[in-house]
C-alpha cells in the first residue's frame, strides 16, 4: 500500500497546477535538445535545472525520489559505465550520455508525480484532440500501475511467509522476480481482458463523438511553462557553444 501511495501522483504540488499538454511540450523540446547533442554541458545545464523542480513536483522526501528514480538511475549508470569501459571516448563522453537519459527521463517522471491521469485524458482530448479510445486506455494504464505494484509487493511477502526466498543468492532472486513478474503479467492480461468488455459494455466502442464533462483550460502558466523550457534548453545549448565543448548530431562531428 506504501508503495502504491508512493508512486501516485501528488495531490497538490506547484507543478499540479500545469496543463498536462503543456508539460507534454516541455518534454518534447527537452528530448529534441538532449537528442541533438553529443557533449556533457547541455545535458549538465538541463538536469541541473530539472533538479530545481524537484520540489514543485512533491518529490522531496527521499524515500519517494528513490522510488520514483532507481530503474532511471540505475540505467544511467549502466549506460555510462558500459561506453567508460568498452567505448574510446573517454570518461567525459561517458559521463555525458549517463546525464543525458537522465535529463530524458525526469521530465516524465515529473509528469506521472504530479499529473491526475483524468486530467492527462482530458488534456489529450480537448486540446490535442486525441481519439478518446487512446486517452481513455492511456487513463486506464496510468490507473492501474500503483495496483501493479501493491500485487507485486502483496505476491513478495505472500511468497516470503512461505518461506520462498532467494537470500543473498542472486541467481535466485533473480529468478524469484521473474516468477512474481510472470505471475504479474497473467493477472494484468485477464484484469485488462475484464477491463476491455466492461469498457465495451459502456459504450466506448459504440463509435459515436463523445464529449467531455470536466474540460480543460489553458492558462497563461502554461505558456510560461513551456517559454520557460525553451529558455533553459536556449542557455544549455549556448553554455555548450561558448565552451567550446558543443557536439551537435547533425553535424557528424
Amino acid at each position: 500500500m506504501t508503495a502504491s501511495l508512493a508512486l501516485g501522483p501528488a495531490p497538490d504540488v506547484p507543478l499540479s497546477r500545469v496543463n498536462p499538454v503543456a508539460q507534454l511540450t516541455a518534454i518534447a523540446v527537452v528530448t529534441v535538445v538532449l537528442l541533438t547533442s553529443l557533449d556533457v554541458v547541455t545535458p549538465s545545464v538541463v538536469v541541473l535545472a530539472e533538479l530545481c523542480l524537484l520540489p514543485a513536483a512533491g518529490l522531496t522526501n527521499p524515500r519517494t525520489l528513490w522510488l520514483r528514480t532507481w530503474p532511471l538511475l540505475i540505467g544511467a549508470g549502466t549506460v555510462g559505465l558500459v561506453n567508460l569501459l568498452l567505448g574510446e571516448s573517454g570518461a567525459v563522453y561517458a559521463l555525458g550520455l549517463a546525464l543525458r537519459v537522465v535529463g530524458l527521463a525526469l521530465p516524465g517522471v515529473f509528469l506521472v508525480a504530479s499529473t491526475d491521469p483524468v486530467r492527462l485524458a482530458d488534456a489529450l482530448t480537448v486540446h490535442w484532440r486525441f481519439p478518446a479510445r487512446f486517452a481513455v486506455g492511456a487513463l486506464a494504464a496510468l490507473r492501474l500501475v500503483p495496483l501493479l505494484v501493491a500485487e507485486f509487493e502483496s505476491v513478495r511477502l505472500a511468497r516470503r511467509t512461505r518461506g520462498v526466498e532467494a537470500g543473498r543468492n542472486p541467481v535466485a532472486r533473480v529468478r524469484l522476480v521473474a516468477g512474481i513478474g510472470f505471475t504479474l503479467l497473467v493477472g494484468a492480461v485477464r484484469r485488462a481482458g475484464r477491463l476491455a468488455t466492461a469498457m465495451d459494455a459502456r459504450g466506448f466502442d459504440s463509435g459515436v463523438t463523445r464529449t467531455n464533462a470536466r474540460g480543460s483550460v489553458l492558462h497563461a502558466r502554461d505558456a510560461w511553462f513551456v517559454v520557460g523550457t525553451v529558455a533553459v534548453c536556449a542557455v544549455a545549448v549556448t553554455a555548450s557553444v561558448l565552451s567550446g565543448v558543443w557536439d551537435p548530431v547533425f553535424v557528424g562531428g
